[in-house]
């Protein structure tokens, strides 16, 4: 403990003595050894997803923790290869990707069909692999905000994937599109015994009034996670909150402020539970 007030320095007071009274602690589900017991046991999820949801949980460094770090690479296609990879050079090199999860103590590798198909029968065995079915190519111009699926659920088992991972552009145009695709896909994913990641963004021009950019307002970000649950994504990635809520997007707009400051204290909260677990892990 002494270690994360170091880290913290003259913010520890801010951070770490607040006491919650809106939320009590016993309606938090805690990550810990036992998630796949607690969490999923009494769910519709197969014993072959919640055998793949254990391989998640119980690799790497964070193994039985309940805690998941997941090395994500799918810049080449939403970036373009040259920007994501020309300043380590190495990367162009799949192997190398996998090599870096490996060498992280990761619990699990996400990357492209591509990236992970040309090495699956060297490594899918020796880390999880999360196979990315969509993605927002940068060629089109004017470029859009609209992730398309670049291969099929059954290709990413064949190559030994326990998961599949999918993005949702929520607020886009296509968002409604891309909803139907991937709650079907991630059906089919159970189906065959993987689990399903998705990774909730916001994307629309008109969430950004003035200087503020609301796609990271706690009730949006809040809400399209609840979308993201509601399709059976087993882990949720998201936009971290840097705005309490976003009031009214424009006069015609049909959202009110339906959170309450104490957003910002579930913020300070995560940031210290963040730096309490670099601290605890050494890193």
């Amino acid at each position: 403990m002494n270690k994360v007030i170091e880290l913290l320095g003259d913010k520890s007071c801010y951070y770490l003595d607040h006491t919650c009274k809106t939320i009590d602690k016993s309606l938090i589900h805690i990550p810990s050894p036992d998630t796949i017991d607690k969490i999923w046991l009494d769910s519709d999820r197969n014993i072959k997803v919640l055998n793949s949801l254990q391989s998640l949980l119980g690799h790497g460094r964070l193994a039985n923790t309940g805690y998941v770090s997941i090395l994500p690479v799918d810049q080449d296609i939403e970036h373009t290869a040259g920007a994501s990879f020309a300043p380590n050079p190495i990367y162009f090199d799949p192997e190398n990707i996998v090599k870096l999860a490996i060498e992280g103590g990761c619990n699990a590798v996400a990357s492209t069909f591509g990236i992970l198909g040309s090495v699956a029968r060297k490594y899918a065995h020796k880390i999880p692999f999360v196979v990315k079915l969509n993605h927002n190519e940068l060629l089109t111009y004017p470029n859009s905000f609209d992730q398309v699926l670049f291969g099929t659920v059954k290709e990413a088992w064949n190559m030994g994937a326990v998961a599949v991972g999918a993005t949702i552009y929520f607020g886009s145009e296509q968002s409604r599109r891309q909803l139907v695709e991937i709650a079907e896909a991630f059906e089919y994913a159970h189906e065959l015994g993987m689990a399903t990641i998705l990774w909730c963004y916001l994307r629309n021009n008109d969430f950004k009034k003035g200087a503020i950019d609301y796609h990271s307002a706690a009730d949006l970000t809040g809400q399209a996670d609840r979308l993201g649950v509601t399709i059976k994504a087993d882990i949720v990635s998201r936009n971290f909150r840097r705005i309490t809520a976003a009031l009214k997007l424009s006069a015609s707009a049909r959202w009110t402020n339906v959170c309450t400051p104490n957003w910002r204290l579930t913020t300070r909260l995560t940031f210290a539970v963040i730096r309490l677990l670099m601290a605890t892990w050494g890193v």
